[in-house]
């Protein structure tokens, strides 16, 4: 298991929508599975989960990635898990850090 987080700023729509097509984008494999989105007085929460398969690992991982905004402050959080092997320890998670270098690099562009 993988996690990124950070604080941005900038429109909740846009950055959700620009996180999205950049996560279906930066893998030939990724594809968006699920969502559920929440808001409450002005603060709004979207969750959603893509898979990829990993080359490396020679199975599908997947990756959440949760963006919360209140207002223009933005925070966003990806957590990848079920790229590894081995039945009893975690060996080789280089595709669950390769998937999330691509939200990793989308949110240092943005």
């Amino acid at each position: 298991m993988a996690k990124y987080e950070c604080t941005l700023r900038g429109d909740y729509d846009q950055a959700l929508r620009y996180f999205h097509e950049g996560i279906l984008n930066g893998s030939m494999s990724a594809s968006f599975e699920e969502e559920s989105c929440f808001q409450s007085f002005g603060v709004r929460v979207t969750v959603r989960v893509y898979e990829r398969y990993s080359m490396t690992g020679g199975n599908r991982l997947s990756m959440t990635l949760t963006l919360m905004g209140d207002g223009e402050k933005l925070y966003l959080s990806g957590i990848t898990a079920g790229g590894s092997q081995g039945m009893w320890l975690k060996i080789n998670t280089w595709g669950e850090e390769a998937f999330l270098d691509i939200l990793r690099d989308l949110a240092r562009r943005w």
